[in-house]
């Protein structure tokens, strides 16, 4: 039986009227949850209020605007990446939908336990909404990922040659770059073991499904099945495409670097390029570790003591560590979540 066709007719404006109110409500979630990570992971980390506050207003702004130009570069890289790659997976999107997804992303990876998976679930969902097949979305998610890897290795691998060309002796006393050969090591296995594995012929079972496969083995069964269909996906890639994904991983890379420079820049502090370059690096491994949703009071803490550590005084580096996470954590969890209100505001209007 059909329905009545004014529950029908009403049922899209109705839907509209009565998200308008917990989308605020939402809005207003969000940011008490930003001021309650940040009243929590700052907490007894920063100095005396009056001499911090004293720093604060004494910056350079000029350089506080290079950095937050440098922080909208490197989430325009990122989403630039993402529609190189998904194009040349033959799935077209535009960049301003990408990048809306790329800010509400960014916000539950920094904001979310377990954030990057979340993260990445909630991005090859929305590819899917836009027409992206699953397994397009889910190797664009790998490919991503390695090239995140591979850029951050291109950058150190760059950094450490013109260090070396300019004073060779400084190659002995440079600590990256173990990190960067382990780095290096891991995402060449990974494209390696990656294409080989995509390479190999599927076989279908015999006969179906065999009799001891309950829910559990199925729900396997796909995500293997899921995992082998992306990474054929990104194999199918060209060396070029690869490339191009690493430049781009690799200048969303150094933009986020560059943005930290800008804020100590901004308070004057004594930390060259090069020695922050190491600071920079030591803590995107620290933040690897899942402690805190977003690494909040952990890099915090870890950027003050390679500051300080380097020269600079405690009220400085702390502003200035607090100028580079407000730009790059703690002001893209609201546009993050009004990026995602918004995309999911239009999946409720567009006509199906």
């Amino acid at each position: 039986m059909s329905r009545p066709p004014s529950v029908v007719q009403e049922r899209p404006a109705e839907v509209a009227r009565r998200g308008g109110g917990p989308r605020w409500l939402r809005l207003v979630a969000v940011g008490a949850a930003v001021v309650t990570l940040a009243v929590v992971g700052l907490r007894g980390r920063l100095p005396d209020p009056g001499e911090f506050l004293a720093a604060l207003a004494g910056a350079g702004y000029g350089w506080v605007a290079l950095a937050a130009a440098l922080q909208v570069v490197s989430l325009l890289a990122f989403a630039r990446q993402q529609q190189h790659l998904l194009g040349n997976l033959g799935v077209r999107l535009r960049v301003r939908r990408l990048l809306a997804i790329t800010l509400a992303r960014s916000a539950m990876s920094i904001s979310l336990p377990a954030g990057a998976a979340v993260s990445t679930g909630y991005a090859i969902r929305e590819y899917r909404r836009a027409g992206v097949p699953r397994r397009v979305g889910a190797a664009s998610a790998v490919v991503s990922g390695l090239a995140s890897l591979g850029g951050l290795t291109l950058l150190y691998v760059v950094g450490g040659a013109g260090v070396v060309a300019r004073d060779p002796g400084s190659y002995l006393s440079w600590r990256p770059p173990a990190v960067v050969a382990a780095l290096a090591a891991l995402t060449t296995a990974g494209v390696v073991l990656g294409r080989r594995f995509a390479a190999r012929p599927g076989r279908a079972p015999a006969g179906g499904e065999p009799a001891w496969a309950g829910g559990a083995g199925r729900r396997a069964g796909r995500l293997l099945t899921s995992a082998r269909g992306a990474w054929r996906a990104g194999a199918g890639l060209r060396a070029r495409d690869w490339a191009v994904a690493l430049a781009y991983a690799a200048v969303n890379w150094l933009t986020d670097l560059l943005c930290l420079a800008a804020a100590t820049r901004a308070l004057g502090l004594p930390v060259g390029v090069t020695t922050l370059a190491g600071i920079y690096l030591g803590v995107q491994i620290v933040r690897q570790v899942p402690l805190t949703p977003g690494g909040v009071g952990v890099i915090e803490t870890a950027l003050v003591a390679g500051l300080t550590a380097s020269g600079a005084t405690a009220v400085p580096a702390a502003a200035a560590v607090l100028i580079y996470r407000l730009l790059s954590c703690w002001l893209i969890i609201p546009a993050g979540g009004a990026a995602g209100l918004a995309l999911r505001r239009a999946h409720t209007v567009t006509p199906r």
